[in-house]
C-alpha cells in the first residue's frame, strides 16, 4: 500500500519572533499553505489512498477559522484518498476545537483519546489522539494487533523514550514497547526531526513535515 505520513505542522503559528520584522510572520504562515497544498497536489499525481497526519496540524490558541476551511477544502479535493488524523498536544481533540465542531470533508477521520481502530481493504489503522494539551497514558500497553494477517499501522503522537518530567507530559512511549507490538508502521509525530532509516527495518517513524512511503 501507498501512502503518504506528515505531522506538525502548526498552522497558525504566532511566529513571534518573525511577525517584529514587518509580515515576515505572514509570509511564513503563508507559506505553510503551500506546504499543504503541494502535498495534495503530489496525492493527487500519485494515485495515495491514504494520508496521515500525526498531530499539531494547527496551533488551537491561534488558528483561524479560514484557515480550517482552507484545510478542509484541500482535503476535499482528494476525496478518493483516507485521511486519517491523530491529534496532538497543540491541537487536542477539546470540546470547542474544530475537530469537534466542524463539518469535515468525508474522507476525514479524526481519532480521539480512546484508541480505535479502522479496518480498510488495505490495512488496519489504529489510531490515538490528545485530549488535552497534555498527556501522560495513553493505554498504548493495553494495545493487541487483532488480525496479524494484515498490515498495520498506528497513528499516534507523542514523546519517544522521554526521559525528563517535561517530555513524559507528552505523550512519552517506549521505543521497546512498541516494537514489541509488532505494527508494520507507526506513523509518529511531535519530535519536529526527521527519524527515518536510521537503523535496520524501521518502523517507527518520525517524518519532520512529510514522507512518501509504500508498504
Amino acid at each position: 500500500m501507498k501512502f503518504v505520513h506528515i505531522a506538525d505542522l502548526h498552522f497558525d503559528r504566532p511566529f513571534i519572533k518573525l511577525s517584529d520584522k514587518d509580515i515576515l510572520g505572514d509570509l511564513r504562515r503563508l507559506e505553510q499553505r503551500k506546504a499543504l497544498k503541494k502535498v495534495i497536489e503530489y496525492i493527487k499525481e500519485n494515485n495515495i489512498k491514504y494520508l496521515f497526519i500525526s498531530g499539531d496540524l494547527y496551533e488551537n490558541k491561534y488558528i483561524r477559522q479560514s484557515t480550517i476551511e482552507y484545510i478542509n477544502n484541500l482535503f476535499s479535493e482528494i476525496p478518493s484518498t483516507q485521511i486519517f488524523i491523530s491529534p496532538g498536544n497543540h491541537d487536542p481533540f477539546i470540546k470547542n476545537s474544530y475537530y469537534n465542531k466542524l463539518n469535515w470533508s468525508k474522507n476525514v477521520k479524526i481519532f480521539n483519546s480512546q484508541i480505535e481502530k479502522i479496518e480498510t481493504e488495505d490495512a488496519d489503522i489504529y489510531g490515538y489522539g490528545f485530549n488535552d494539551f497534555y498527556c501522560t497514558d495513553c493505554g498504548i500497553e493495553n494495545l493487541k494487533i487483532e488480525n496479524k494477517n494484515k498490515i498495520n499501522i498506528l497513528i499516534i503522537h507523542g514523546t519517544l523514550n522521554g526521559a525528563s518530567l517535561e517530555e513524559k507530559q507528552y505523550n512519552s512511549m517506549s521505543s521497546k514497547l512498541l516494537k514489541e507490538k509488532g505494527f508494520d508502521y507507526i506513523a509518529l509525530g511531535h519530535i519536529h526531526k526527521l527519524d527515518y532509516n536510521t537503523e535496520l527495518d524501521q518502523r517507527i517513524v518520525n517524518p519532520r513535515f512529510f514522507n512518501f512511503l509504500r508498504i
